[in-house]
């Protein structure tokens, strides 16, 4: 795991002897004497603390203060002084100073003062990942399913947690590829470190470098300041890749080298940065494929499939579609405040029923779908949407269990209907419009149905 990275700047080499043989025992440790070569330092490496001596020979330490800010904002900057000035300090805390640490100092005092800096440090970059990445917390809480295929993908979770190797998981779209991720990460021991997840194809082709690697200010019109990447805000944790195999031939040798070296260069830079992150890829492409039709270095296939993870499709588990379900509504429940008790044997089996191209992704938002829709504390036939409902009555009715006419048919029109509304945001002109019926009748129908519009009041 890598460690916190200190620097001290002090013109005195014995100070610099003291910070060092205080520090190395808990921190790698660089030390310079002045300032430019502190920034020199600052912009090649990733350094996380710096105690910066305000008596610096040709630039003194509030303007290599403002200097280091400016090129990383992140970093945190105790200054060290013979002489503690109110000034100086309000100058300084302005400038974004972590605290003051005044010699002659005790070792303790010292080792407390960068241990808190550096907690700042670790917990301003996760939770500037975390306010871009976080998901609702119980989409990660566990891998549901008791079929014997996902005991065994359970199984081979903890055993692949207990190493640091490289994991390349495979999979249809929706199946849960990203959950089993996240379960590798929270068994494993860098669990306390961030777990930071990227699909370079939702990014735009011009960004995607940018995002993974981070870039230096000046690198291209509008970097203003630098910006550390996915592999950097992930340093010490663990970095997911999802939909691997639409990242640029050229990404891909940057990427093989990241994960050969373990070291990168940011867009714009001159100087390696080491890097600790453990990258789990994943993929619903047939990768082989890829590397034989050249769209995919062979190289770095092999590289990411050090340990290779099947995640099934939910219709060759379909025995936990039940147990899918319940989790879903207990989830829905706190997040839309209504009770719902469970579903009804027909609305059931007519889930059972359905192929789930969309996979267990599709499954969750249907249940979310009946949550706000239905009327009751029970989740009925009438209440699924006709993506599910319809191939279930095309291919599964009997003659005994065929409904009345009748009734058939005003389920299809109230499906058909709420379909409608529901893409055009429960607008009854628009919806009216389009069923070629007037809004006031599509009123009456809803009223008959005991349908209302998301939100509307009981």
């Amino acid at each position: 795991m890598a460690r916190p990275v200190i620097l001290v700047v002090d013109d005195d080499p014995g100070v610099r002897e003291s910070f060092r043989l205080i520090l190395e025992d808990h921190y790698d440790v660089f030390d310079v004497p002045d300032g430019p070569r502190a920034l020199d330092v600052v912009g090649a490496s990733q350094i996380d603390l710096v105690l910066l001596d305000i008596r610096l020979p040709g630039m003194d330490g509030i303007e290599v203060l403002e200097r280091i800010k400016a090129i990383d904002e992140g970093i945190e900057v105790i200054l060290v002084t013979a002489v503690k000035t109110v000034r100086t300090a309000v100058a300084a805390m302005k400038l974004g100073a972590f605290d003051y640490l005044t010699k002659p100092f005790e070792e303790e005092e010292l080792l407390s003062l960068s241990r808190r800096a550096l907690e700042r440090r670790a917990l301003e970059r996760e939770v500037a990942f975390l306010r871009s990445e976080l998901e609702r917390a119980h989409d990660r809480d566990e891998i549901v399913g008791l079929h014997p295929v996902m005991g065994k993908l359970h199984a081979l979770v903890a055993q692949v947690a207990r190493t640091a190797t490289t994991v390349l998981i495979t999979g249809e779209s929706g199946t849960g590829k990203e959950l089993v991720a996240r379960a590798i990460h929270r068994q494993g021991a860098r669990r306390e470190r961030p777990f930071v997840a990227v699909n370079p194809a939702a990014i735009a082709e011009s960004l995607i470098e940018s995002e993974l690697f981070g870039h230096e200010r000046g690198a291209f019109t509008g970097a203003h300041r630098r910006k550390l990447g996915r592999f950097e805000l992930a340093q010490g944790g663990t970095l997911f890749l999802d939909e691997i195999g639409s990242l640029r031939p050229e990404l891909q040798a940057k990427l093989l080298r990241v994960l050969q070296e373990r070291e990168m260069e940011r867009v714009g830079g001159t100087r390696a940065v080491r890097i600790d992150v453990r990258v789990i890829a994943a993929t619903n492409s047939n990768l082989r494929q890829a590397v034989q039709r050249e769209a995919f270095r062979e190289d770095l296939y092999y590289r990411l499939n050090v340990i290779h993870l099947v995640v099934p499709p939910l219709r060759e588990r379909g025995s936990d579609i039940p147990l899918l379900v319940e989790h879903f509504i207990r989830c829905g429940e706190r997040e839309f405040n209504k009770r719902v008790d469970g579903l009804s044997p027909e609305a059931l089996a007519a889930l059972q029923a359905y192929g789930w191209p969309g996979n267990v992704r599709e499954l969750k938002n249907v249940i979310e779908r009946c949550l706000v829709l239905a009327d009751g504390p029970i989740i009925q036939l009438n209440d699924l949407p006709l993506d599910v409902l319809l191939p279930q009555q095309v291919t599964k009715v009997r003659a005994a269990e065929a409904l009345p006419l009748n009734e058939a048919t005003d389920q299809f029109e109230r499906q058909m209907v709420l379909r409608v509304l529901e893409r055009v945001g429960w607008n009854l002109t628009e919806a009216g419009r389009i069923l070629n019926v007037h809004r006031n009748s599509l009123r009456v129908k809803l009223a008959r149905w005991g349908v209302r519009a998301p939100g509307a009041a009981r």
